[in-house]
């Protein structure tokens, strides 16, 4: 018999903020391994492009506009998804966004709600929703799912400028520890993703500069940013039954700049 634990076939994978970057990096990838892909994206045109990406791998595809900020966007998205799909298996929590302040003592009250508002209220009403139909479905005998965080280099290394960013990253990975003590006995993992310098939209301004490339980049041991296609394979993994006793646990993908 063939060893096939990254087939995905029969399972339905949720990406928050997948019409782009990181999140359409893993949602392709969970897509050519057999997973039928739902979309969440707050940009229609941008969320239109990439349902028909995807469905171009000859899965079902669903996209919604969804705004994560918003708790009842999610509630109600999460609930059109199930009934859609029939189910859901993994939900990775990867809508994110940025915005830092000229000093940590003139971070406005303003910038530190920005972040917060999406990074991390986000990232636990997405996670609430797929918890509750996951924990639903084990109890009724059909135990298990995937639970991802995604959250950011900025959660352990210190991120001068950006401290309400990195507390709604490092908030993330502890979430998802105690999200995967709670839920183990359904069946269910959760686990975090740390990205490091990768470059997509949120960080275009960076990867047009000398001297970030130079003072930066260059201390990244791949000598290179990272891509969203460098997400696939730890999606599809954290997605598959080769995961099925992996939780609790922090993926730290950064070209090995966190250790140099």
């Amino acid at each position: 018999m063939t060893y096939k634990p990254f087939d995905l076939t029969g399972k339905v994978a949720l990406v928050t903020g997948g019409n782009g970057g990181i999140g359409l990096g893993m949602a392709e990838a969970m897509a050519q391994a057999g997973a039928d892909i739902v979309i969440w994206g707050s940009n229609p045109d941008k969320t239109l492009a990439a349902e028909g990406k995807l469905t171009n791998h000859g899965v079902r595809v669903k996209a919604q506009i969804v705004d994560c900020a918003d708790e009842a966007q999610v509630v109600a998205g999460m609930a059109e998804a199930v009934t859609a799909m029939g189910r859901v298996d993994t939900v990775i929590a990867n809508a994110g966004r940025g915005r830092g302040a000229p000093s940590f003592a003139e971070m406005s009250t303003e910038v530190w709600n920005y972040n917060m508002a999406l990074n991390l209220d986000g990232v636990f009403w997405t996670l609430r929703e797929a918890a509750k139909h996951m924990v639903d479905r084990a109890k009724s005998g059909d135990p298990g799912g995937s639970l991802i965080g995604i959250a950011s280099l900025a959660a352990i290394e210190g991120a001068a400028r950006n401290e309400a960013y990195a507390a709604t990253k490092g908030a993330v990975v502890s979430m998802m520890k105690s999200i995967a003590v709670e839920h183990a006995r359904y069946g269910v993992r959760a686990n975090s993703i740390l990205p490091g310098w990768i470059a997509t939209d949120m960080t275009a301004g960076a990867q047009g500069n000398d001297k970030f490339n130079t003072n930066v980049i260059s201390r990244v041991p791949m000598r290179r940013w990272g891509t969203p296609e460098d997400f696939g394979g730890m999606a599809v993994y954290l997605a598959s039954d080769a995961s099925r006793f992996h939780t609790g646990d922090s993926f730290l993908i950064d070209g090995g700049y966190a250790i140099f």
